[in-house]
């Protein structure tokens, strides 16, 4: 099964410039936790998921309208191609423990994303699976890996600057 067969192709996109309240908009929008920061071209700059518009209004003590997209930006993102196949893709989400993947073309330019759920539904029950299908014990198996708590992965404590919480 290929990445082209299961992703969301040309999904919503913002610039560094937006602010968060129109990129949560976007989110509800269109039922996605995520959304590519791209530039002019529409290459990759990062990414805004939900939980990063959440932490920055809660923590800096502003109204998500007076933050941008580049205040937050996740830089560090991992793609796939849309001929990839989706086991390539499940590979990566496990060994990186990221639940989307952005789909580029060879000039890294955004074409698409596929998510765990996009896998999720395309998973089959291994009595009925035909070859190439996705089966449920290879989804369980990137679901363990990406779920489980970095504490539990060996990994420590989170990988951020300390949280500073405004005094007010």
């Amino acid at each position: 099964m290929k990445i082209q067969e299961i992703c969301t192709a040309n999904p919503r996109t913002c610039g560094p410039d937006s602010n968060l309240a129109s990129v949560a908009g976007m989110m509800w929008e269109s039922d996605c936790g995520i959304i590519p920061v791209v530039d002019w071209n529409n290459k990759i700059l990062g990414v805004v998921t939900d939980r990063d518009i959440a932490i920055a209004a809660s923590t800096r003590n502003l109204s998500p309208a007076l933050i941008t997209a580049g205040d937050v930006i996740s830089h560090k993102v991992h793609a796939c191609r849309m001929q990839d196949d989706a086991r390539t893709a499940m590979r990566t989400m496990t060994k990186e423990c990221v639940r989307r993947l952005l789909v580029v073309d060879d000039s890294g330019r955004l074409q698409g994303i596929v998510s765990l759920n996009d896998i999720v539904l395309a998973s089959r029950d291994s009595k009925t699976a035909r070859s190439g299908d996705i089966t449920y014990p290879e989804v369980v198996a990137v679901l363990d890996a990406v779920c489980r708590p970095a504490t539990v992965r060996g990994e420590g404590t989170s990988k951020r600057a300390p949280l500073v919480v405004a005094q007010g």
